[in-house]
């Protein structure tokens, strides 16, 4: 039996720390699907993931074809300010003041790597670059990458980036919100509502104007992307199938169709509705109409009131009728400033009358309304189906005459620069590692040796796994109480199943003693004396029971001789024997003095105690 409890107990504690390790995994695992970083990627953090005080950071170097890359390590060099003013403003807010540095991140920084810092609060800026080369959308993906760390958190305002479109007159020291863009994308917050821009804005094949299309939200929680103050890498992928990708630290949370999860969608309808189109006007619309032969009961009455004054109630005992419920403050002084002429005549501001207090009311004592049981209301007709009703209506659909059908939409108008044109009321939003390229490899290639050393870094540097269940508790309370019932539940069960308990005199009485303790002549004595007691008491029980069941106890005492003798031989026991039980002191006494001859002084190999059942 103790066996099996040792087992029991042994598997709670397993459960319980599967169950810690389960739950600990669960709030730290994003709800995202989660791609594999590429075979370089996952090598080069394996050489650097020894400590993050070892880390040695060199300024990335890109490894294939490039339209854009900018570390900011050398500074902004190739950047430009802009200096113009927002329209439709006045000058004095309009104007792009706002202030860039260039600075290590003010936690988990690695010497000599900088990156770009919005300083200003509460102001426009503005800041732009040429690429290296123009992208042209034609047979080849986007990739457009970069890092952003909101160091003070993020109240409201944005850090996404704008794709400029090509154009001959593009001036970088007037770029403003105005100016054209083919792609907007990065976060954005303000309030509680979380964002992640995907925009491009599309040509109208048939009037050319520019309309903005959308990204569908992504469904996944982008709280915690910007609150937790770490640096996170942003991602956008456009694919020639028309097809696109968004990744928050290489881990899509967002894809789908330029053509199908764009809002408004791409393609206009086919068909609009015709806004020449009138309803007629004996068109009913109503699905149910009171029955017209309907007829008002003669017992009903509509003049009937709701509530009327219940005849039975009496008025309580002690009612001050005299006493009004409020009263002049009589320790009120007029102020000194007070002008009659101008504010009237002054009166002592009313108080609750202290005479009321004790009393169940003062002043008039009006009985208490009830409902009335013959109150109806005004009577209506029930309502029926309309025999008439012809559905809602709607205008009839007409061609549409802008429809068009752009059946690749990734034919984006060409991008020739990369800016940032932000408002924000939280300074400190650091920008890095910018890198516009066509092939994934070499876009993960560059985040290893940029973003992913940042992101060792701060890894060796989080807090140790209690410091983090603490922290998702906070978010999420509830985890309180599983954490409890995670502790609690083992440790009950090891003390109740597990906790050794005090022995019962039966079981020590009728223990098998140890072999390999030996035991002297004298203390045979004292033990067989002890046992002489017991055995008295058990011959009287024994014979009340003999005569009701048939039953009885004998008591044996064997010694083993250095030989041994066989257990089967000491515990037979003749059948015709009906007199054992009443024999049984007798037969004890005999077998101790044999003993006594037998053996001497020498010791005892082990004295057993049996009990026989008569059959």
């Amino acid at each position: 039996m103790h066996f099996q409890w040792d087992w029991l107990c042994l598997g709670v504690l397993i459960i319980s720390s599967v169950t810690a390790g389960m739950e600990s995994e669960e709030n730290l695992d994003a709800d995202v699907e989660v791609e594999n970083f590429d075979k370089q990627s996952q090598e080069a953090d394996v050489d650097r993931d020894k400590s993050s005080l070892e880390v040695v950071y060199q300024t990335p170097k890109p490894t294939g074809e490039v339209y854009f890359t900018e570390t900011f390590d050398e500074g902004m060099s190739g950047w430009v300010l802009s200096v113009t003013l927002k329209e439709d403003m006045d000058d004095n807010v309009a104007k792009y003041d706002g202030r860039w540095e260039v600075e290590e991140l003010k936690e988990n920084a690695m010497p000599g790597d900088k990156g770009l810092v919005l300083k200003s609060v509460a102001k426009y800026h503005a800041i732009s670059a040429m690429l290296t080369k123009t992208f042209v959308f034609d047979d080849k993906p986007l990739i457009v990458q970069y890092e952003v760390n909101f160091q003070k958190g993020i109240d409201c305002g944005g850090a996404y980036i704008k794709l400029l479109s090509s154009s001959n007159d593009l001036n970088l020291e007037y770029f403003f919100d105005k100016t054209p863009y083919t792609i907007m994308f990065g976060p954005d917050k303000c309030g509680e509502d979380y964002k992640l821009h995907f925009i491009f804005r599309h040509k109208n094949p048939k009037t050319g104007e520019y309309d903005e299309k959308h990204a569908e939200r992504p469904d996944v929680d982008l709280k915690k992307f910007y609150l937790d103050k770490k640096t996170h890498l942003y991602t956008l992928v456009l694919k020639p199938d028309d097809t696109f990708e968004i990744l928050i630290d290489q881990t899509v949370v967002s894809k789908g169709s330029l053509l199908e999860n764009m809002i408004p969608p791409v393609n206009p309808s086919k068909e609009i509705e015709d806004p020449t189109d009138k309803k007629p006007d004996d068109w009913d619309e109503r699905p149910k109409i009171p029955d017209p032969n309907a007829v008002k009961p003669d017992d009903w009455d509509e003049d009937e009131p709701a509530k009327i004054e219940d005849p039975d109630a009496v008025k309580p005992e002690g009612w001050l009728d005299d006493e009004p419920q409020y009263v002049p403050d009589p320790n009120a002084k007029k102020p000194k400033d007070w002008d009659e002429e101008m504010d009237g005549e002054w009166e002592a501001p009313q108080i609750p009358n202290a005479k009321c207090e004790t009393a169940p009311g003062c002043g008039e004592w009006v009985r208490p309304m009830k409902n009335n049981p013959k109150y109806k209301g005004k009577w209506r007709a029930p309502m029926i189906d309309n025999p008439n009703y012809q559905g809602i209506w709607s205008p009839r659909k007409i061609p549409n005459p802008d429809y068009f059908e752009d059946l690749h939409p990734f034919k984006m108008t060409a991008v020739s620069a990369i800016g940032l044109e932000l408002w924000s009321m939280t300074s400190d939003i650091y920008f890095d590692n910018f890198i516009i390229c066509s092939e994934k490899e070499v876009a993960d290639r560059w985040a290893a040796d940029s973003w992913g050393l940042k992101k060792l870094v701060a890894s060796a540097n989080e807090p140790g796994m209690f410091s983090q269940l603490v922290t998702a508790a906070e978010e999420h309370p509830w985890l309180w109480v599983l954490y409890i019932l995670t502790l609690a539940l083992p440790v009950g069960l090891t003390v109740l199943f597990c906790w050794p308990g005090k022995k019962s005199d039966e079981y020590i009485d009728f223990k098998k003693p140890d072999v390999s303790k030996q035991i002297t002549k004298r203390k045979l004595k004292e033990v067989t004396e002890d046992f002489e007691d017991d055995e008295l008491e058990e011959e009287k029980e024994n014979e009340d029971t003999d005569e009701d069941e048939g039953e009885g106890g004998e008591d044996i005492y064997d010694d083993e001789e250095e030989n041994g003798v066989p257990d089967e031989e000491e515990n037979e026991v003749p059948d015709g024997s009906q007199e054992g039980d009443r024999s049984n002191k007798s037969d004890s006494e005999d077998e101790k003095k044999e003993a006594d001859e037998g053996m001497g002084d020498r010791p005892l190999k082990s004295v057993r105690k049996r009990r026989v059942r008569k059959d």
